[in-house]
């Protein structure tokens, strides 16, 4: 179960389990052999067992939240004045502290209390994934290329997986959205390495300088989620990866791509600057009305914070701005008092990731606000969901097979049924971007471009 506990204050999520929602059926090409198998993301991503306290793994999360009830002493600082930014920082967290702590030990508890963040149930130590993704550099490569005008033929989606479960031996996967339309999961091979398709997805693998496809694409989303690609000193330290200026993501088309009344949610960092900019800046400069921010908290496998709560560093939440993309026209329509109100001050409480830059899935906890057939889309995404649209230029990152777990299954009852259309596709499907043949034209989709 992916949502483990919920009350007033928000939503317990166990990270993991939301990812595998997609993958339990799964038909994986290897070797010209088709197999079934249930597909797992790989759980020691999640096993975070000590806190940056140094409490031990085993030593439970009341200890560690009651040790946040007292502010820790702080170090006395060489330069006494704090600038500006620390004093905004400080400010946003006392003011949000008894928020955050009240809420974080009322969801914790109520996880415990079924068998969740009782600590580590898995003591084997396995090595972390440590794929190296080359997706932005091809990105970049492909930009050089003369790539098909889809604009001047109008084809601005293709067919990866066909809903029989046959893959196309050639999609355009930088300048065209590419579709999986079967009811499971399959694992294909792009550009020589094998990726882990979840059913009735779509994705566009680009930059910020050619998202164009997805505004042609012709289809309006009810919920938009975005995790920029914020600007700070950690980022350029470690050149994990290229960061954005601020003012560059009010270039997004986003009224293009927003339905009437859509739901926006977007990842900010703990800088106060990158909070006033959405809040005061990109919102209003797209028409989106702010509605409430959530607080992502981030506990260890036994509930206790990843990080000290009043740490002048790094925090252990993060912040999301929600927000209504509003038309003139919805201003005075009646579509408003249809909507759920977005609760204001909600956390939503996980383990994290231990790879860098994967954030939980949002799709249970923000069902309740967007209408029951909703279309999604994420933004600068990392990874793939089912149902969902997604676009970057490292939109597969995390669906390459080094992520996963995969076990031989002959339950017919879990697996898709190989009726005749489906043994008909018997060859491992190798998919062969444009960017291996820039002459050759990929061929025409004659599928409407919407994702069931």
């Amino acid at each position: 179960m992916s949502v483990v506990a919920q009350d007033s204050q928000g939503w317990v999520l166990d990270a993991c389990s939301l990812i595998d929602q997609g993958y339990s059926r799964c038909i994986r090409y290897k070797d010209d052999q088709k197999s079934h198998v249930k597909c797992r993301f790989k759980s020691q991503c999640f096993h975070i067992l000590k806190s940056h306290y140094g409490a031990a793994a085993d030593g439970g999360s009341t200890d560690v939240l009651q040790k946040a009830d007292k502010p820790s002493k702080k170090r006395k600082r060489k330069h006494c004045e704090l600038n500006q930014g620390e004093v905004d920082s400080q400010a946003f967290h006392e003011k949000i502290r008894s928020v955050i702590l009240e809420g974080t030990k009322s969801l914790v508890d109520s996880a415990q209390s079924v068998g969740y963040l009782n600590g580590p149930t898995d003591t084997v130590k396995e090595p972390l994934p440590s794929q190296e993704c080359s997706l932005a550099a091809l990105c970049e490569m492909a930009k050089d290329l003369p790539l098909v005008d889809t604009e001047e033929q109008g084809e601005f989606a293709q067919l990866l997986v066909a809903e029989d479960g046959c893959a196309s031996s050639h999609v355009d996967l930088f300048s065209r959205v590419t579709e999986s339309r079967a009811d499971w999961a399959t694992v294909v091979t792009l550009m020589g390495e094998e990726y882990v398709i979840p059913p009735h997805t779509a994705f566009l693998l680009s930059d910020f300088t050619t998202i164009k496809p997805l505004v042609h694409y012709g289809m309006r989303f009810d919920l938009v989620v975005m995790d920029p690609p914020w600007e700070n000193k950690s980022v350029k330290r470690s050149r994990r990866y290229n960061s954005l200026p601020s003012t560059q993501l009010k270039q997004l088309p986003l009224p293009l791509l927003a339905s009437p009344n859509c739901l926006v949610v977007t990842w900010v960092t703990n800088r106060p600057s990158h909070l006033r900019f959405v809040r005061d800046e990109l919102y209003p400069h797209w028409g989106v009305e702010v509605v409430a921010e959530w607080f992502w908290v981030k506990v260890t496998t036994s509930g206790g914070f990843v990080f000290p709560l009043d740490s002048q560093h790094k925090k252990p939440y993060e912040v999301l701005v929600l927000g209504r993309y509003r038309t003139t026209a919805d201003n005075s329509s009646s579509s408003k008092t249809l909507e759920l109100p977005v609760e204001d001050q909600r956390l939503i409480v996980s383990v994290p990731s231990a790879l860098h830059s994967q954030k939980p899935s949002l799709s249970e906890v923000l069902k309740p606000y967007v209408r029951a057939e909703a279309k999604c889309l994420e933004l600068f995404a990392r990874s793939l969901q089912p149902g969902w649209t997604s676009w970057g230029n490292e939109v597969l990152k995390f669906q390459h097979t080094s992520y996963f777990t995969f076990t031989p299954t002959d339950d017919q009852a879990d697996v898709p049924k190989d009726d005749e259309a489906t043994d008909l596709c018997r060859d491992k499907p190798t998919v062969t971007p444009a960017l291996s043949s820039p002459g050759e034209s990929s061929p025409p989709c004659h599928c409407p471009n919407t994702v069931e």
